[in-house]
């Protein structure tokens, strides 16, 4: 089994749902569909309020270079376009869209399976780009801008990642599962962006022997090799990932096409082959939800913009009254939610529902200079001592390489004395951001 070569740590995976099929949920009535799903800038409204739309069809056009398109996930009427909570902590524009229950197509799109081979790079391109696709492992980069790195930058090794590192999500493990053809079509459309003698490799943590073992034997007649990864947080994450299976280091600023490599997500490449193959653009996604606090833990795919709210119905309401934490994503990288009406959007792949953690004996106390965060962080960070610049010297902390921490959390879950190390970190990133941006006003 193959690892990254420093740090990493191994909550308990809690996979409850991993032998559970992806359930289809019904539309509901109403669907809120936030304008920012992605990284980058927001997309530009092209529907008005009281409009019919039809499924599938584009209501926000990518505005810039680092955006992506937003479709309507059914047919229906645009109900209220007005700003809405949203899972990044934000309140954020949102289309707010009534279904009419006929679930019409827009015209062109989910058509019949084409075979990709008979599409031109360009076009390929473009389907992809206009249907909205972007990095559903969480980070919402654009994969259309993705499949485009600079002309200098020559890219010899593709990974799919199917390591789904954070407990309790399954969601990638079930697909690996349940379309295992359409994910290495689109693995297969990915790789046909790069020249001939591209090494494909597929990452696997060794929990999931089934989709190891059924990936194998369909991937090895196409030339793509599985990799057996050792089940450690953050082994998805993709440094860590380039790491693991081609002992390259991707360094301080670098890309991963800074050392030839490019990895994109299982749910991405399925994606990317319903654009392609069937002009289908991204409007649902497959998502796990899990934990003691609900009724029905499932595996479902859910249309964008489903409210949480609707999702808890579906599975069955909550069980317990003692749920203290609902989070979008896993536990480990994931955001706590103060609302249920919150909407499914492109990166969510899980929504948890907690009631095992006992906030009130969560009780910080003084670093104790056990250096166990230095342990645990896989990118050979100190974060005690960011932790403690971020509220004494926050510019200092560039110095010690605030902007390569990935936020993974490994450093806070190992600490005795229960410290806030990344709050601390995503705010010394907040406030060089601004110091930043006031310096540059103050230039002009």
């Amino acid at each position: 089994m193959k690892t990254f070569k420093c740090g990493g740590i191994h909550p308990d995976e809690n996979k409850f749902t991993r032998h559970l099929s992806i359930e289809t949920m019904p539309m509901p009535k109403l669907l809120a569909v936030p304008l920012i799903q992605h990284i980058g800038k927001p997309a530009a409204l092209i529907v008005k309020l009281g409009e019919q739309v039809k499924k599938g069809q584009c209501i926000a056009n990518a505005d810039g270079f680092i955006s992506a398109s937003i479709h309507s996930p059914t047919s229906g009427k645009i109900k209220k376009i007005e700003n809405h909570p949203h899972s990044g902590g934000k309140f954020v524009k949102t289309v707010f869209i009534e279904s009419d229950g006929r679930e019409e197509w827009a015209e062109g799109l989910n058509t019949d399976e084409i075979d990709f081979k008979k599409l031109s790079l360009e076009e390929k391109l473009k389907r992809i780009k206009d249907a909205g696709i972007v990095g559903m492992g969480g980070a919402g980069f654009p994969t259309h801008v993705k499949l485009s790195p600079p002309k200098d930058k020559k890219i010899d090794t593709l990974i799919l990642n199917g390591a789904e590192c954070e407990p309790y999500l399954t969601a990638d493990h079930r697909l690996m599962l349940e379309k295992t053809d359409e994910i290495l079509k689109g693995l297969s459309i990915i790789a046909s962006f790069f020249p001939d003698g591209l090494k494909i490799y597929i990452g696997i943590e060794n929990n999931k022997p089934d989709a190891i073992k059924l990936m194998n034997e369909k991937a090895s007649p196409l030339g793509f090799e599985v990799v057996v990864l050792k089940p450690l947080y953050p082994q998805g994450g993709e440094k860590q990932l380039i790491n693991a299976i081609t002992k390259r280091t991707v360094g301080n600023g670098q890309l991963p096409f800074d050392v030839g490599c490019m990895v994109n997500n299982v749910a991405t490449a399925y994606a990317v082959y319903e654009a392609v193959c069937k002009n289908k653009p991204l409007i649902e996604r497959v998502l796990t939800v899990s934990g003691m606090a609900i009724k029905n833990k499932k595996n479902i795919k859910a249309p964008i913009g489903t409210m949480f709210s609707d999702i808890v119905d579906y599975c069955g309401g909550i069980a317990s009254r003692t749920m203290n934490l609902l989070i979008s994503g896993g536990p480990m990288m994931g955001k706590a939610q103060y609302s249920f009406d919150v909407p499914v959007i492109k990166t969510t792949s899980g929504i948890l529902f907690i009631d095992e953690i006992k906030l009130a004996e969560k009780k910080e106390r003084p670093c104790l200079r056990c250096g166990r965060c230095e342990e645990a962080c896989s990118v050979n960070l100190k974060p005690w001592l960011l932790s403690n610049l971020a509220q004494k010297d926050v510019e200092r902390t560039l110095e010690y390489g605030l902007n390569q921490c990935m936020e993974c959390g490994s450093c806070a879950f190992v600490c005795p004395s229960k410290r806030d190390l990344v709050h601390w970190i995503k705010y010394a990133k907040v406030m060089n951001a601004n110091i930043k941006a006031i310096g540059a006003t103050e230039r002009q």
